[in-house]
């Protein structure tokens, strides 16, 4: 068993164009996405927008409207979003007709948006309008419920106090800050993505090492192989002693992935980087146990097992968002299933819980997908190993 630890090892190593796929590929692929994706959303950053509002005397009495948008148009606010001009609502027809402005907002009983045409900026300005009349629902809600609590509601005897009393809680509610929880990643990013499907990859490409130290000891495959079939090594020691050597190869290309993409291309992966590794390693052994299956179930040249693997890997990364963000949550919204079977989908999701989440259920969920995909795989390769038999090698 360790002989055979240490002669894959040597074999692993000594094969080019497996280190090629499996160190330098997704080394050379990562450093294509950072030039592709580092300035996209610099370059993405939107443009102020020049909008218009009505005032009105709803428009007036709307505080908290009113404090909104004149942080978002605040010009000493690096986010400043919005170049607002206040004016009727002639005046704002006049400058949307000659195109001065994107839309211009006039309160009746509700917000409003008026808009000439759809595009980017009409959809901004009436989402974040939505938003903040959501916000002030919300607001107006947890104030009513802690009046409520803190004014007594026992039979009033003294309409002025009453009302006084009243007065000093909404002052005093004025004052305080409502406080909404967000879990959300500072560092939120969904180019992030693309580098979840690369390491997603690497792990899956480790089925080109499992395959090939697999071939080694299989008799139809090489001279190793035949040795080994008239020996009397248990298949079982075989495979783990395989797998062993097949996965610390892999780690050791994972960990020089990990290294040149947070160091050299200042990728964030985040702050849970004890559950990232685990992740990893757990991958790392779903990706082996598809290559180790594909070698076991196929007779056929090492070549065409590797273009299997190959047109597997890429396959799976493509479901999961590699060739397009979008395609994941096409996939998730009209074939849920083939997600939840899928390694790089169940790899990418993992690294996007812990990334967009505060809870491990989630990564968990995943955690537990792999380590079931990586057993089931190995059982198989394991009976397949003991069946095999052969009239003539």
């Amino acid at each position: 068993m360790r002989h055979n630890f240490k002669y894959t090892l040597k074999i692993l190593f000594q094969n080019k164009a497996l280190i090629f796929w499996t160190f330098a590929f997704p080394i050379i692929l990562g450093t294509f996405f950072n030039m592709a994706f580092s300035d996209i959303e610099k370059n993405e950053k939107l443009a102020i927008i020049d909008v218009a509002v009505v005032k009105n005397e709803k428009f007036e009495n709307d505080e908290f409207l009113k404090n909104a948008l004149k942080i978002l148009s605040d010009k000493k606010n690096k986010d400043q979003l919005f170049n607002i001009e206040y004016v009727n609502q002639k005046q704002a027809k006049k400058l949307l007709v000659e195109d001065k402005i994107t839309g211009y907002l006039i309160v009746t009983n509700k917000p409003k948006i008026v808009i000439k045409s759809n595009g980017i900026n009409e959809t901004i300005f009436k989402y974040i309008i939505e938003e903040i009349t959501t916000t002030k629902k919300m607001v107006n809600i947890i104030a009513n419920n802690r009046l409520y609590k803190e004014i007594p509601t026992n039979k009033i005897s003294n309409i002025e106090n009453f009302y006084t009393s009243i007065y000093k809680k909404i002052l005093s509610l004025k004052d305080e800050s409502i406080n909404i929880k967000d879990i959300s990643n500072k560092n939120l990013s969904y180019t992030m993505i693309e580098f979840y499907t690369l390491i997603a990859m690497a792990c899956l490409y480790g089925g080109i090492i499992g395959m090939t130290a697999i071939n080694n000891n299989l008799p139809n495959m090489s001279n190793k192989g035949k040795r080994i079939a008239i020996s009397s090594i248990p298949k079982k020691k075989l495979l783990l002693s395989t797998v062993a050597a097949s996965y610390l190869v892999q780690l050791i290309g994972l960990i020089l992935l990990f290294i040149y993409t947070i160091f050299i291309l200042k990728i964030d992966y985040g702050d849970n980087i004890f559950l990232i590794i685990l992740l990893s390693l757990v991958s790392s052994l779903a990706g082996l146990s598809l290559g180790i299956t594909v070698s076991c179930l196929i007779k056929s040249s090492e070549n065409t097992k590797t273009g299997i693997i190959l047109a597997l890997t890429m396959f799976c990364c493509f479901l999961s968002g590699m060739m397009g963000i979008t395609m994941k949550y096409i996939i998730d919204k009209n074939i849920p299933l083939l997600n939840k079977i899928n390694p790089a989908s169940m790899i990418t999701d993992g690294f996007y819980s812990l990334y967009y989440y505060d809870t491990l259920s989630r990564y968990t969920k995943n955690i537990i997908s792999l380590l079931i995909f990586s057993i089931i795989l190995l059982v198989i390769a394991t009976f397949c190993l003991r069946r095999q038999k052969y009239d003539n090698i």
